[in-house]
């Protein structure tokens, strides 16, 4: 087991985008220095998706000049879909960006569009931009677990593209179980049959937990070597596109999960879960984490 994993937090992205409250861009704002105040170093703030496709995320450029730059040692990511969106992106000072590519062609020719093939050769065209303006940037496959439309995912077409996402330049592949659909022996395969085809590549992993299998799947990446994971304050989460996919894992839940384990999370676990608490008063209703509902271990 390592000593540490490295949690970073979607909740003002991936967990707001899904949410029926569009939240002001300065409680946006404010919600990442929360996160950032209980250890987050790392932290998904926007996306610059269609505002019309995605309207929680409309306002990416005001969050993101209402933070202003990180904090030293911190840095913020943006989503990025296409090429527009990488305009955009660029435009800012964004530390990082993330660009998206579906495992499946069902997800992807409804979350963007495109058929896979397409997307991929979009996403390293986008890295090559990305590199050349000198701007980190990772990639996650979408579905890499299972697709609403298409069913099964096969692991190789997962290594496939993470081998063409490291060869294309990313500095990460995240792997992304974008509607829970994903069982610890599938996190092992995939896992697996990625390190094989691009050992040298950094993973990290994305697990949303509409089927309660969201710290399982942690615990399976964990033993696979994976120490990066993204997370959400209060387990909010999911996909415009995928109805009903519940919400990323709670970053309160996972960092007890992992210290009661041993292995540090990097996170204040009472901040965390005053943060959701906070949250939950701005979206106007409670909140998935187990620990916004139980009471903290004593230990």
């Amino acid at each position: 087991m390592p000593a540490a994993v490295e949690l970073v937090e979607v909740g003002p992205r991936d967990g707001l985008q899904s949410e029926e409250v569009v939240l002001a861009s300065d409680v946006k704002a404010e919600f990442v220095r929360r996160v950032v105040g209980s250890g987050a170093r790392r932290v998904e703030a926007v996306s610059f998706a269609h505002p019309a496709r995605v309207p929680q995320m409309a306002d990416a450029e005001a969050v993101l000049a209402l933070l202003g730059p990180a904090p030293p040692g911190v840095s913020y990511i943006g989503l990025v879909m296409n090429r527009r969106g990488w305009e955009r992106a660029e435009a800012t000072a964004v530390d990082e960006v993330n660009f998206v590519v579906a495992a499946s062609d069902g997800y992807s020719l409804s979350n963007q569009g495109a058929t896979t093939a397409e997307a991929m050769a979009e996403v390293e065209a986008l890295l090559a931009l990305a590199r050349a303006a000198g701007r980190r940037a990772g990639v996650t496959i979408a579905v890499a677990f299972g697709d609403p439309v298409d069913g099964e995912v096969p692991a190789a077409r997962v290594a496939e593209l993470a081998a063409r996402a490291v060869d294309a330049g990313a500095t990460e592949v995240a792997l992304g179980d974008t509607i829970g659909v994903a069982v610890p022996p599938a996190v092992v395969a995939v896992i697996g049959a990625v390190q094989r085809e691009v050992p040298e590549a950094t993973l990290r992993c994305h697990f949303h937990d509409t089927r309660r299998s969201g710290l399982a799947n942690l615990y399976a990446a964990v033993t696979c070597g994976v120490t990066v994971f993204d997370t959400s304050v209060g387990g909010i989460g999911g996909s415009p596109f995928a109805p009903k996919a519940g919400g990323n894992v709670a970053t309160e839940d996972a960092v007890a999960f992992l210290e009661r384990m041993g292995i540090a999370a990097g996170r204040d676990l009472l901040a965390t879960i005053g943060t959701g608490a906070w949250l939950a008063e701005h979206l106007g209703h409670g909140l998935p984490a187990a620990h916004q509902h139980v009471a903290p271990w004593p230990g």
